[in-house]
């Protein structure tokens, strides 16, 4: 059986009547947790997607990024999407359901953060309504102001790139510090690592794009430092 088709099920379950807190528990409880990650992604995608009122194939392509979709499930994937974007229960009740099913991984809810802003992010226009989604998806993630910031200028091309931004650092912290953090973040990208915490292999194609910003930033403070 598909993750697809497991994902089905448990949204039909939704269908059915059995709520969001019964279904997302019977998710947390499962083994495999890349199926909660993978549904996560789908239902605010969905949502996200009714922020700006279109799915453009630019998002579809970056969902595809983030997920390899097998041409057998593509009509499973499609319904999934579907039934999320036309559910009765607002965005707030899927996040806080999932901010609950992952409340001891702080870094999966940032993974999870940062799919959906490459998604946002992937038709060339980062609209309001979906700086609000992501900033109100954020809070109730338990992710705070900086991370949002620094998770924002590494997916949203036209968003404000300060390099302290990008790695969540003060520009008044000492050089050791900075280098420690970059340090971290890059650890923390490597594929290996997001793996670890629990991040689906598919998804973990977004490691690329962050150690990119990260390494650039980086760069780019150490240019700074240098010259002064």
């Amino acid at each position: 059986m598909s993750i697809w088709t497991r994902i089905v099920e448990a949204l039909s379950a939704l269908r059915a009547g059995e709520g969001l807190s019964v279904v997302f528990d019977r998710l947390a409880s499962n083994p495999e947790r890349s199926v909660g990650f993978t549904i996560a992604v789908i239902a605010l995608g969905a949502k996200m997607a009714k922020a700006d009122g279109q799915v453009t194939r630019d998002e579809v392509t970056a969902f595809r990024e983030v997920f390899q979709i097998a041409p057998e499930d593509e009509a499973k994937a499609a319904r999934i999407f579907d039934m999320a974007r036309t559910d009765s229960a607002g965005f707030e009740s899927y996040a806080t359901q999932i901010a609950r099913m992952l409340a001891y991984d702080e870094a999966v809810r940032q993974d999870l953060l940062e799919g959906l802003f490459h998604i946002a992010a992937a038709d060339g226009f980062y609209h309001p309504a979906e700086d609000r989604f992501l900033h109100r998806v954020a809070e109730i993630f338990g992710i705070d102001e900086r991370c949002f910031r620094a998770i924002r200028a590494r997916q949203v091309p036209d968003a404000e790139q300060d390099p302290y931004d990008v790695l969540g650092i003060s520009p008044d912290m000492t050089m050791d510090e900075m280098r420690a953090r970059w340090r971290a973040l890059v650890r923390e990208t490597h594929p290996d690592s997001m793996i670890a915490r629990g991040v689906p292999e598919e998804a973990v194609q977004l490691a690329t794009k962050r150690m990119v910003a990260i390494n650039r930033a980086w760069d780019e403070i150490l240019h700074e430092r240098t010259a002064a």
